[in-house]
C-alpha cells in the first residue's frame, strides 16, 4: 500500500493500482525508448504486473500503531514481503519470461536487502539471481544494454508513479515529497527526468519522452480518518469507494 496522510483523509493506492498506472504511463512512451520493439509488449507488461507480490498483501490493510498509518511499502514487515516477492514474480514469469526477468532484477535492486545479512534476505537474493540466470539462458541471453534500458524504463515508470501516489494533486515543488524535488533518480543516456504539478489535474515532464501529450486515469481511495478510528483500517478501506482521478501529462 502507499499512503499518505491528506487533511482528514489518508490517500491509500494499492501496489498494483499504482503498477497499472505505471504500465499505462509505458504505453505513451515514444518507440525509440524500448531500442527493440519486439520486447515493448513484454516490457510493458513487466512494468504492469511488477507489484504483483503486492496484490495479496495489500487485500487487508494494517494498522501501524508507531507510524499512527496503515502499513505501506516502506516499512510493512520484510519477512512477509520476501516471501510474496518471489511468489509475485513466478505469477509473472508464468504469463511472460522476459517480463518476468525485469522483474527479478527490479527486486533484487533493493539496497536494504542486498545488504542485509539476515538468512532470509540472503536465501531470497540466491533464489532470486538463480532464476535471473536460468532466464537468461531460456531467453538466449538478451542484450545487456537493451536489458539494461527496459529496467531503466520500469524503474522510471515506478517513479512516475510513485510521484502522483506520494503527493497531493497540485503540490508545489516546496510541497512535494522529498525524494523528487530534484528530479528522478533514474538516469537514461545520462539524462535525469523531471516532474511537476502544473494544476491539480496536469503533470508536466521534462525531458518529455512520451509520443505526445496525454490523458490518464488514476485510481486511489481516500479514506476518511474518522471512519477508520470508528470501524477500523480494514473495514474503512472497504467501505471507501475508488477515486478516479483523470490526469494530463503535458510537455
Amino acid at each position: 500500500m502507499i499512503v499518505i496522510k491528506a487533511g482528514d483523509y489518508l490517500k491509500m493506492t494499492s501496489q498494483h493500482d499504482h503498477a497499472n498506472f505505471s504500465g499505462e504511463l509505458a504505453t505513451h512512451f515514444a518507440d525509440d525508448w524500448f531500442i527493440d520493439c519486439k520486447r515493448k509488449e513484454s516490457v510493458i507488461r513487466a512494468i504492469s504486473e511488477h507489484d504483483r507480490a503486492w496484490i495479496r498483501l495489500d487485500d487487508v490493510p494494517l494498522w501501524n500503531d508507531q507510524t499512527n498509518l496503515p502499513y505501506s511499502f516502506m516499512d510493512y514487515p520484510l519477512f512477509q514481503k520476501l516471501a510474496m516477492y518471489s511468489r509475485g514474480i513466478d505469477e509473472v514469469e508464468e504469463m511472460d519470461p522476459y517480463a518476468a526477468l525485469l522483474c527479478s532484477i527490479h527486486y533484487t535492486s533493493f539496497g536494504h536487502i542486498r545488504r542485509s545479512k539476515q538468512q532470509d534476505c540472503i536465501d531470497y537474493m540466491n533464489h532470486e539471481l538463480k532464476r535471473q540466470t536460468r532466464l537468461r539462458t531460456s531467453l538466449h541471453n538478451p542484450d545487456d544494454a537493451m536489458l539494461d534500458r527496459h529496467y531503466k524504463l520500469l524503474q522510471l515508470c515506478d517513479e512516475l508513479s510513485l510521484y502522483v501516489c506520494l503527493n497531493k494533486d497540485g503540490a508545489s515543488k516546496a510541497e512535494e515529497h522529498p525524494w523528487y524535488v530534484n528530479g528522478f533518480e533514474t538516469e537514461i543516456n545520462g539524462q535525469r527526468f523531471q516532474a511537476e504539478w502544473k494544476s491539480t489535474s496536469e503533470i508536466k515532464i521534462t525531458p518529455f519522452l512520451f509520443k505526445e501529450e496525454f490523458e490518464i486515469v488514476f485510481k486511489t481511495k481516500y479514506v476518511a480518518t474518522d471512519m477508520r478510528e470508528k470501524i477500523g483500517i480494514n473495514a474503512a478501506y472497504y467501505c471507501t469507494n475508488d477515486t478516479l482521478k483523470k490526469l494530463m501529462v503535458i510537455r
